[in-house]
């Protein structure tokens, strides 16, 4: 009861100056911490860092030094490890690292060079088939395996030889009438049946496996799944070829210490030497020339083991073996094999990847032989569709050769096109492979070419989307853009399949966007609406269409010119699907969101993103998944804060309330209203400098009332506590007393409603924490909110006091005694005769009663009822398993009572120094605590005010853990 009664007076001001840090005089001269700091590079002469100072010479001329160098003395540790290496082992160790290196870079692949495993998956996607597919099955056989111990080394090979025969002689089996799934199901398995069969010692069997798969590569009665059958084989051949490197490369291991990377044959044993060239032995018996072909280019880089020169005098004839297969498609893909081996173990040798090239433009005559047109007139395929079977081949061969090539050999090339009547397929592999620069160069000179190709063959469209994706890439000359661009739209707009139109001009658009303005844009934009709308063909062509709009966007980021593009918004219709037309919107707003820097009230981009973000929200249904409603809401929030209309306040306040009514299924977009309208509200009271007129308090009155209907339709409880406690404030400060009685009324009826678990990031998680930080806000607020006069005194305190009680807290929680200590804070605040802080032109307590005998005996009733709470729960906690909570509550009434009350009282002088001693009783508390809690009361009583102190001090006996 005594507690406010001799609740201590304070002078907050001459408090706030004690507690300031002492301000020191500082001579910075020219240094200032954030100047950018000058490293200099300080060569030690000599080391010494007891205090004698080191001579260095320094490499700039900056005074400066950098704070962390002058710490180490010039010498940070790193460098002292590398003085104290052996000087000669360090330069030989860099040499030959910097040698490495060197090698490396004009040898090795960089990453610019697009691997072919980038390249699989688009070929296995595209080249489909629904056709029945037939394989052989390797079948193991039993022969050779009844030998005796004693059996010769001699028997042994003849049963291998008999073994590698017995494949050519039929053991396997034909499994027909395979669907496409099913065999590529079939082919996984003999790549697993080959790893199993090496990992069991069964090296012959593995042999077979693989030369059986590459057998397969010389059958092309499905022709148009040909492209991906060689993918699928391959794969199983670059196993074989790892696996055998591998075993060869283990035996090279002598004393524990493998082989270096850069290995010369003189470092390799015999054993390995031999079981190298046994390898190569047993493929150079293989009979058929496609399955020997293929497994030898398998084990090219095994070479290696056996001479410096073996792969480049391999290469050369590998090359020439292919001149014996007489399929010009099975041929083109045994190139492209060699290339894709070649590139990987030698790709300096460029003269055998160019070879092998020019070996295939002498025979490309054959595509157009009888033997290729009869078969496809048997598999009823059409030349157009053949031809497209050899571009993922002869794009990978040239990409090989023109990896890193000079320009020359492009000039070259188009030569040799033009020699062989500028065929299409040819150029159009050109065009991928070379680099993008060189082809935007000569742009004009192959639109010429492809002018001139045959359309009966290759179809011109595609080589006009291959022009336009180097065009998207590198800019041709400026004095040609137009013409490149009228000359392709002739030919694209002419298409009349729309699959074929839309993928052409899906690339055509970036060059457009990069180049003209939003008239030719707009015309190309409308050109592809006239094209896909006929029939819904768009329902076909959403991933194009979407690539458009983000090209479009991509390059027109001004939004008032964007939504100027008189065909945007209806090309924007052609998206019906609502899974893609949401995601586009997405598209759009996200880029709003990177690309505007200032706020806009341009009216056609708010109608165009108000339409956008409506149908962004109107896709929200209970099946929304929450991160997907949260980024829906982010992106609507970034473009309501774009918003702006300056001065004109009730024209930004009917927006919002436009968009409360357009968005209302999205909690955050309302949460992030209820703050834009309280920020409203804060501008007409900055702008009106606090001093509203009777228009301004109205439209103040306007924007609280807003909030006020706004925050129960929200779910989370804790964001309505918190908004309604935000804009009381706010109607507080605009001097509306009764609107903010209202907002804190309403928060102080929702306490009782807060549940014991919360969903906090998907977790459920105890409410007590978060609603014990609501609490300590809300009660510095109501420290100035004056009393309602016909409410009483401080009812919304006892309000708030009563709820509190009457909650039903945790049994293990002592949240709400760490409350009532709070209120002790804010009953002892009240008394003072002037308060810590005011709302401006808002008269608090402090003002109201002016230190009334009546309020403040008022204050104390609350205050005795508080303590007694406090002092009834603590012991309560009395209990041996509760004795820990008792002492850390004990500590912490002790220094409430320090730091409000007036311990010139007995009795709570008293009260603190029994507090004090509970909180040690038991041994619980923590040491450290207590003495730096003691050494506190001692520097305060050397105050004139707080000489008091010293005889409490010596109350306040320090007890030992023991």
């Amino acid at each position: 009861s005594c507690f406010l009664r001799h609740a201590r007076s304070r002078n907050y001001v001459s408090e706030s100056e004690v507690c300031k840090l002492e301000s020191v005089p500082l001579d910075f001269g020219d240094y200032h911490p954030l100047k950018p700091i000058t490293v200099t590079e300080s060569k030690t002469k000599k080391m010494n860092r007891k205090g004698s100072t080191s001579s260095t010479s320094s490499s700039s001329s900056s005074s400066m030094m950098d704070p962390l160098s002058s710490v180490l003395d010039g010498t940070d540790p790193l460098s002292l490890f590398a003085a104290a290496a052996d000087p000669v082992t360090t330069t030989a160790t860099m040499d030959s690292t910097r040698k490495k290196r060197d090698k490396d870079d004009s040898s090795a692949v960089g990453n610019d060079f697009e691997p072919w495993s980038s390249k699989r998956g688009e070929i296995l996607a595209r080249y489909t088939t629904t056709e029945k597919l037939s394989i052989n099955l390797y079948m193991g056989s039993e022969k050779g395996k009844a030998t005796t111990a004693g059996s010769a080394v001699s028997e042994k090979v003849r049963t291998r030889l008999e073994e590698l025969d017995d494949l050519e002689e039929g053991s396997q089996k034909e499994l027909l009438n395979l669907t496409q799934q099913d065999y590529v199901n079939r082919i996984e398995e003999l790549n697993q049946s080959l790893k199993d069969a090496w990992s069991s010692d069964q090296k012959v069997k593995a042999l077979k496996i693989v030369i059986q798969c590459s057998k397969l590569l010389s059958d092309t009665t499905v022709i148009q799944f040909y492209p991906s059958k060689f993918v699928l084989i391959t794969d199983i051949l670059d196993t074989f070829g790892k696996l055998v490197y591998e075993r060869i490369l283990s035996m090279c291991v002598d004393n524990r210490v493998s082989l270096p990377d850069n290995f010369s044959p003189e470092s390799v044993n015999d054993t390995a030497k031999e079981t190298c060239l046994n390898w190569f032995f047993k493929i150079a018996s293989i009979r058929e020339l496609i399955p020997r072909f293929y497994v030898e280019a398998a084990i090219l880089k095994c070479n290696k083991f056996l001479s410096k020169t073996g792969i480049s005098e391999c290469l050369p004839r590998l090359t020439s073996m292919i001149r014996g297969i007489g399929d010009p498609l099975v041929a083109v893909y045994a190139r492209a094999y060699l290339c894709r081996v070649g590139m990987e173990v030698a790709p300096q040798l460029k003269e055998s990847l160019n070879k092998n090239f020019f070996d295939f433009l002498l025979t490309f005559k054959q595509i157009h032989g009888d033997t290729v047109q009869n078969q496809l007139v048997v598999q009823c395929v059409e030349i157009p569709l053949y031809l497209t079977l050899y571009s993922p081949a002869i794009d990978w061969i040239l990409q090989c050769i023109a990896y890193r090539a000079p320009e020359v050999l492009l000039t070259e090339m188009m030569e040799r096109c033009k020699k062989l009547g500028n065929n299409a397929l040819l150029l159009n592999s050109v065009m991928s492979a070379f680099r993008a620069e060189f082809i935007a160069a000569r742009s004009m000179d192959f639109i010429g070419m492809i002018k001139e190709c045959d359309e009966s063959g290759f179809p011109k469209h595609l080589l006009f989307r291959s022009l336009g994706l180097n065009l998207a890439l590198a800019d041709p000359p400026e004095n040609d853009r137009l013409q490149i661009l009228n000359e392709a739209w002739k030919v694209i707009t002419k298409l009349k399949n729309p699959q074929d139109y839309i993928n052409c001009a899906e690339v055509w658009v970036e060059y457009t966007c990069r180049h003209f303005t939003k008239r030719e844009v707009n015309t190309v934009l409308a050109d592809v609406i006239k094209h896909m709308t006929p029939d819904r063909a768009f329902e076909d062509a959403y991933p194009q269409l979407q690539s458009i709009i983000q090209k479009v966007i991509t390059y027109i980021y001004d939004f008032s010119l964007l939504f100027s593009v008189e065909k945007f918004l209806p090309f924007l219709d052609m998206f019906q699907k609502e899974s893609v037309r949401v995601e586009v919107c997405k598209c759009i707003m996200e880029s709003f969101i990177k690309h505007q820097q200032e706020s806009t009230k341009d009216p056609v981009i708010l109608n165009a993103l108000l339409h956008i973000c409506k149908t962004m929200h109107d896709s929200v249904n209970a099946l929304t998944l929450e991160d997907e409603k949260r980024m829906l809401a982010a992106l609507i929030n970034g473009f309501i804060k774009m918003v702006s209309f300056g001065r004109d306040f009730e024209q930004q306040l009917s927006f919002y309330v436009e968009a409360r009514s357009m968005f209302c299924n999205l909690e955050p977009v309302l949460v992030q209203l209820i703050h834009s309208v309280n920020q409203l509200a804060m501008e007409t009271k900055k702008v009106m400098k606090g001093n509203h007129s009777r228009k301004t308090a109205a439209f103040v009155r306007a924007c609280v009332a807003f909030c006020f209907i706004t925050i129960p339709s929200l779910s989370s409880i804790f964001t309505r506590l918190n908004l309604y406690l935000h804009s009381g404030q706010v109607a507080l400060a605009n001097q509306c007393l009764s609107q903010a009685d209202a907002f804190f009324k309403a928060a102080v009826s929702l306490v009782p409603e807060v549940p014991k678990m919360i969903s906090v990031d998907g977790k459920m998680r105890p409410s007590d924490a978060f609603l014990l930080e609501f609490l300590c806000n809300f009660f510095s607020t109501l420290l100035v909110v004056p009393d309602h006069p016909e409410q009483g005194v401080l009812f919304l305190v006892r309000g708030l006091l009563n709820v509190i009680q009457d909650y039903t807290w945790e049994d293990n929680s002592d949240d709400k005694v760490r409350i009532y200590t709070n209120v002790l804070h804010l009953l002892s605040a009240m008394t003072q005769e002037a308060y810590i802080y005011h709302v401006d032109k808002v008269d608090s307590n402090d003002t109201l009663y002016g230190g009334d005998s009546k309020f403040l005996a008022e204050i104390n009733k609350l205050c005795e009822t508080v303590i007694a709470q406090i002092l009834d729960h603590l012991k309560a906690l009395g209990k041996e398993e509760t004795l820990k909570r008792q002492s850390q509550l004990a500590l912490y009434f002790f220094n409430t009572i320090l730091a409000h009350g007036d311990l010139r009282n007995n009795k709570l002088n008293q009260l603190s120094v029994n507090l004090w001693n509970l909180a040690q009783k038991h041994g619980f508390a923590d040491t450290k605590t207590m003495v730096k809690t003691l050494e506190y009361i001692k520097r305060q009583s050397k105050q004139p005010e707080m000489s008091h102190f010293t005889d409490l001090a010596l109350r306040l006996p320090l007890q030992s853990r023991t």
